[in-house]
């Protein structure tokens, strides 16, 4: 196999890369950069992580680093992001494009993908959009009802999990944990479920120390912006009690950080999900070796309630149940060592990776 993936990150993590690159002036070396940074890692298929030769890993909307490799490969300044991808995939003699951005390349890109490529796998657990998933002979994700969904459009599915991070463990290990809970995600109107309990914990703060790094909308900022309070635009405001305590958006090692000095990690799913849980986030902070606290759900195997993680059923709920936990410190320190050696073992990248094979050869 001849693994070619292709990925994207926030906008928001952008400046921090370019910090993270700048001695990096080429290709190669700003890849290494950002592999080594971790972001979205639990993504990041065990070849591209041992940077084995036959796995070729880019952001293939990152127009700065990818104009950098078609100059080191004499493409002409006019190619597109388009030409460009496709040219590293021909270039890398890829026979499997593994793509976690669906939603970033149309369909006339995945139909004129090179004559190398015989498999073409997307990720998908968001929103379905206009994505004509059945130009993928596969689309995986680990929310079965997202599945379901993506399969009555005509294609094939599969599923599929992020993995632990072996870097983590260090993180795992560390006993002194002054936050007593944090949340780091999003804030949209995409995730009103989420924003409830959001608004509900963040009462907590007079109480208890309380971390919410939040990457809001653009929508969102422009409705706390000073032009934005002079728009009909309440709905996507925070609510003060979130303001009051937000922080700016981390992601990387530096949430590895974040994570590492939670007790508890709050997790809310988007609404798109439904009833299925498990979003990257549990995995992380799983791994990181926090207790984490999430939204009533079908969760993966292994991921029980009381056991490798603590459930809330509503935002009056949560609020009890941190009250409760931070009180039971013998309870919550065992229930998040069991917990990371559930994703340390079951999900680890050995195993994300042999179940990418299976799916692989089944096609």
């Amino acid at each position: 196999m001849r693994l070619f993936q292709n990925c994207r990150y926030y906008p928001s993590l952008r400046p921090k890369l370019r910090e993270l690159t700048a001695s990096r002036p080429t290709f190669a070396g700003k890849m290494d950069a950002f592999l080594n940074f971790r972001e979205a890692a639990s993504h990041i298929l065990l070849p591209v992580d041992q940077r084995q030769e036959w796995a070729f890993f880019t952001n293939g909307d990152d127009e700065e680093v990818q104009r950098l490799w078609a100059r080191e490969n004499g493409l002409s300044s006019r190619a597109t992001l388009p030409e460009i991808l496709k040219a590293q995939i021909e270039h890398h003699r890829a026979d499997v494009f593994y793509n976690l951005d669906a939603t970033g390349w149309p369909s006339d890109f995945v139909k004129s993908l090179p004559g190398c490529v015989k498999h073409v796998i997307a990720w998908h657990a968001a929103p379905l959009l206009d994505v004509v998933f059945s130009d993928y002979d596969l689309v995986v994700c680990n929310f079965p009802s997202i599945l379901a969904a993506i399969a009555e459009r005509g294609a094939r599915t599969g599923y599929f999990f992020p993995s632990y991070d072996p870097v983590l463990e260090p993180y795992a290990a560390r006993q002194d944990r002054p936050v007593d809970v944090l949340f780091v995600g999003g804030y949209s109107r995409h995730h009103r479920q989420r924003a409830l309990v959001l608004e509900a914990v963040a009462a907590l703060a007079k109480t208890y120390n309380i971390a919410y790094h939040i990457d809001r909308s653009r929508l969102c900022a422009l409705a706390e912006s000073p032009l934005g309070r002079l728009l009909p635009l309440a709905s996507h405001r925070r609510p003060g009690s979130i303001r009051s305590i937000a922080r700016a958006p981390i992601f990387g090692l530096d949430y590895y950080e974040a994570l590492s000095s939670a007790k508890i990690v709050l997790n809310g799913a988007i609404d798109a999900s439904g009833r299925d849980r498990g979003n990257m986030r549990c995995f992380e902070a799983l791994g990181a070796g926090a207790l984490l606290l999430s939204d009533d759900g079908n969760y993966p195997e292994g991921m029980v309630d009381g056991q490798t993680m603590v459930i809330y059923q509503s935002p009056e709920d949560a609020v009890r149940q941190i009250d409760r936990l931070i009180r039971a410190t013998g309870e919550r320190e065992e229930t998040a060592r069991a917990g990371h050696r559930l994703v340390a073992n079951s999900y680890s990248k050995e195993v994300q990776w042999k179940r990418f094979e299976e799916l692989v050869a089944s096609l």
